[in-house]
């Protein structure tokens, strides 16, 4: 028990003692009895913990995760002569108490810190400098910087230190009115120019130091300026649309000598200007007939992309048309290309000439192979490449071509078509039909195949290329998808769909009609395997099928022939039509020949027929299906076990049903 616990309690025994002198005596049972009320009792493992509680010190505060945050960076940066001179203005907060190491900047050369008008102290830790500051509590610097300029030709450079702030603003006064500025990381926000200098105001990226340079337009001549020499290279694409010629041009100037500070481009006649873009564009001004690029003089070889448009009355036209130049190289070269969107016929013609020029030459252009042309060209185009030609530029010829386009309508192309399908149906005697569709397919783009299933009929599952898929249901059909994640099939490939039709149960004898779903893509053939329970006898009476068995094996069909060439041979075919000769005849005036058909009756016929069909073994798709049903298929279908196969085939199917009528009895 601590001393205050035994003060306490000494004080209240001397109280009660003081009490009980001053007051009569109370009778026993009464005493213990108001005692009992004002008593709290307390387990000992509770009062344990009331005494760790009293003991346990008390908690510290928590420490900021960093020592002192800087918020923003202000800058005013001077050039004059030879050197940048600049001041910092740096605000943030120190967040821990105590002394703490601030950050400020890195890499630069600082002249004077202060804080609140006193001296800063400044420590350095390898190229960082960081400050000494007490916190916590806000906090206001001045740092003074300088570095002197790099200069180059035509251009002045220096190095700007920009502080880990949270946001870094500078602005820069440059001498001159004309002073063009550039930064290697930050954006420009404005310009403006005040009693001959140039202020400019940028945004900076926080602790990234940023390359600053700038040049010079000078309006007056320079009396020791050398002489521009250029050579330029035009790769021009001329593309023929629906409505509208475009053209993209690739201009490639190289610099031989000097130090052009401007470029001029002429445009053709006709076409109206859409874009224009370059590495060492500065700016460009359109003007009559052309356009004038400013660059940067200390490039030596500058690329420009240039678009241009031109409408025309569409379909089939004429089309005469310049192309770009260059007028200050010394030597152009230039490419053409031509490509056009849809099926067309282009008849070139030498400018002036009213009738097609053959010739290698034409109008100043010399006809190539697509494949010699540029490389960065050939990416341009976007459309097979028709035509294609070189040049180099006349100073009195300005190259240029007439065309006659001749435009030809589109034929639609089919999307996909089944090379066959494969139907397999099992018939059970409650009237359920299970079939099977398997279709050989060859799809360009057609992501889904439109099925139309009988009045009744319910989809079971769906099967990509080996993969399962799953059908969408429209308000016109299903949708069996011919298309899955991860498959893109190049030749042929295999999609198959099962379904199951509820019709009505077999009685003794009777007759009922089955049919193929209508699908939207044209089919070769249709093969149609039904397969009936063996209990009944079942034959085809009608529908838009061929009863495979309504055709007996071929008789053979002798051809004869003779002539004066002495040539004889003989052939086989089947019974609806002569076979093909065997031999050759040769020097034949006149041929005469005899075809002999053996026939047999139409009852004996279809004995032969029924008799076959009672002994016809089912195929193996039957067998298949039949396992389907029992174990995978999500449907519970009694199908027959051993039954008669019946096989039709109908050829080319093109959006229409397959129907096929039967006739049964029980045996």
């Amino acid at each position: 028990m601590t001393s205050f616990n035994i003060a306490r309690v000494t004080i209240v025994c001397l109280a009660v003692a003081h009490i009980s002198e001053a007051q009569p005596p109370v009778r026993t049972a009464e005493v213990a009895r108001n005692d009992t009320t004002r008593m709290v009792t307390l387990s000992l493992a509770e009062y344990n913990r009331l005494m760790d509680l009293a003991d346990r010190p008390p908690e510290g505060t928590a420490l900021a995760p960093v020592a002192a945050v800087l918020a923003s960076a202000n800058l005013r940066v001077r050039v004059d002569r030879e050197t940048a001179h600049g001041v910092f203005v740096l605000a943030g907060d120190v967040l821990r108490p105590g002394v703490s190491k601030v950050p400020l900047v890195s890499g630069a050369t600082l002249i004077e810190g202060t804080a609140a008008g006193r001296v800063l102290p400044l420590t350095a830790d390898g190229p960082m400098h960081t400050a000494l500051l007490p916190g916590p509590g806000a906090f206001a610097l001045t740092l003074e910087w300088g570095a002197p300029l790099v200069f180059g030709p035509g251009r002045a450079s220096f190095t700007l230190p920009v502080p880990p702030a949270g946001t870094a603003r500078a602005t820069i006064d440059l001498p001159g009115d004309q002073a063009d500025l550039h930064i290697s990381a930050g954006l420009i926000t404005r310009r403006s120019t005040d009693n001959g200098r140039t202020l400019v105001d940028v945004t900076l990226r926080p602790g990234m130091a940023t390359d600053v340079w700038w040049s010079m337009r000078d309006s007056a001549p320079v009396a020791a300026a050398r002489e521009v020499r250029m050579l330029a290279d035009v790769l021009s694409l001329l593309t023929l649309g629906d409505s509208d010629v475009r053209m993209v041009a690739l201009i490639d100037v190289t610099v031989v000598q000097g130090e052009p500070r401007s470029i001029e481009i002429r445009l053709p006649a006709g076409y109206e200007l859409t874009g224009i873009s370059g590495s060492s564009l500065e700016s460009s001004d359109q003007r009559d007939g052309g356009v004038l690029l400013t660059v940067d003089p200390a490039a030596r070889r500058h690329q420009f992309l240039v678009s241009l448009e031109r409408p025309h009355h569409g379909g089939s036209f004429t089309l005469d048309t310049g192309f770009l130049s260059v007028p200050g190289a010394q030597r152009e070269r230039g490419e053409v290309a031509i490509e056009g969107v849809g099926t067309l016929e282009l008849t070139a013609h030498g400018r002036g000439s009213s009738s097609a020029d053959t010739e290698a030459s034409i109008g100043g252009l010399h006809r190539i192979d697509v494949r010699e042309l540029n490389g960065a060209l050939q990416s341009l185009a976007r459309q097979p490449i028709l035509s294609a030609f070189r040049y180099q530029r006349n100073p009195t010829t300005p190259a240029g071509l007439t065309m006659d386009v001749k435009r030809f309508a589109d034929v639609g192309v089919l999307a996909a078509v089944a090379d066959r399908a494969v139907a397999t149906t099992l018939v059970t005697t409650e009237g359920r039909a299970l079939t099977e569709i398997v279709l050989t397919v060859q799809n360009r783009a057609q992501p889904f195949l439109k099925v139309a299933l009988p009045a009744g009929a319910t989809m079971v599952s769906v099967e990509v290329a080996g993969g399962a898929a799953k059908p969408v249901m429209g308000a016109d059909g299903t949708r069996v998808p011919l298309l899955r994640p991860g498959c893109r099939p190049n030749g042929t490939y295999s999609v198959s769909f099962v379904y199951l039709h509820y019709g009505t149960p077999f009685l003794k004898k009777g007759d009922f009609q089955m049919t193929l779903p209508k699908m939207d893509i044209p089919v070769g053939i249709v093969e149609w395997e039904v397969f009936v329970p063996e209990r009944y006898a079942v034959r085809a009476i009608d529908g838009n099928v061929i009863d495979r068995m309504a055709f007996p094996a071929a008789q053979p069909v002798v051809l004869q022939s003779s002539g004066f060439g002495g040539g004889t041979g003989t052939g086989r075919g089947t019974g609806v039509g002569p076979g093909t000769a065997g031999g050759i005849v040769g020097g034949v005036k006149t041929v005469e020949e005899t075809v002999t058909v053996a026939g047999q009756d139409d009852r004996k016929h279809s004995r032969d027929n029924a008799q076959r069909a009672a002994v016809e073994p089912p195929s193996q798709n039957v067998i298949n299906l039949q396992r389907r049903a029992a174990g995978v298929l999500p449907v519970r279908v009694d199908v027959p076990r051993a039954g008669v196969s019946h096989q039709f085939v109908k050829p080319l199917v093109v959006d229409q049903e397959t129907v096929v009528s039967l006739k049964y009895k029980r045996r």
